[in-house]
């Protein structure tokens, strides 16, 4: 387990009770905490990272990180006496700490609204047939079981709505990147490494676009360290 402390110099985070108390990512290894820590990089707040490594053989993750939470899965963050996991959760209580609300649409408008659907549509309708397709892909199948045919039609139907929806929007929630756009990127990209976007030229112009954004080129060398 190794801890790193980031700080950007930026006062653009809230200031109050807790000023001087730093919010602690625990990050994993091959894990969708990049999220948070690509938001963070985004906003320019201040964070400690504790990273946990994952187990070489089993894949799983290390009884360092369940001793923080008891689902023993990142991300993890503690911010006080406030420990949250779930990446959507984590997003919201991030951008509630930021004094402008940056990367999240005004209440009430339908770029908000927009905003909530993909923020758990990447975890709801199109995490599950990606990451069912990333291990089914793992064993030996032939290809013509229930779960095989239920998951193909829901990649058909998931991948076509989003290449209709990026055929007419910037982003995700509209015309401005906000962190819908960095829940979806991180599944998109576990999507294109399975192959599921050949053929999504769209969606693949998209994510092409997206990653090129500072934040995110400083999270991956973060990640990396």
């Amino acid at each position: 387990m190794a801890i790193w402390l980031c700080v950007l110099g930026q006062t653009n985070y809230k200031l109050g009770l807790k000023n001087f108390i730093m919010l602690v990512v625990h990050h994993l290894n091959q894990s969708r905490s990049k999220r948070v820590l690509w938001l963070l990089e985004e906003l320019q707040m201040p964070y400690q990272r504790v990273d946990h490594q994952r187990d070489e053989k089993t894949r799983l993750a290390p009884p360092s990180l369940k001793a923080v939470h008891a689902l023993n899965k990142a991300p993890v963050i503690i911010d006080g006496d406030i420990t949250l996991c779930e990446s959507s959760a984590i997003m919201e209580y991030i951008i509630d700490q930021d004094s402008e609300k940056r990367f999240r649409p005004e209440a009430g408008t339908k770029e908000y609204y927009q905003y909530i659907e993909w923020s758990h549509f990447a975890e709801g309708s199109l995490g599950l047939p990606v990451m069912c397709k990333l291990f089914m892909g793992m064993e030996t199948r032939r290809g013509d079981q229930p779960m095989d045919n239920y998951i193909a039609k829901e990649v058909r139907l998931d991948f076509g709505y989003i290449e209709s929806v990026l055929a007419e929007r910037e982003y995700f929630a509209g015309a401005e990147f906000t962190a819908a756009d960095i829940m979806m990127t991180i599944i998109l990209e576990i999507a294109d490494r399975i192959g599921l976007l050949e053929g999504q030229e769209t969606t693949q112009a998209y994510l092409t676009k997206v990653q090129q954004r500072p934040a995110y080129q400083k999270q991956r060398v973060l990640v990396k360290i």
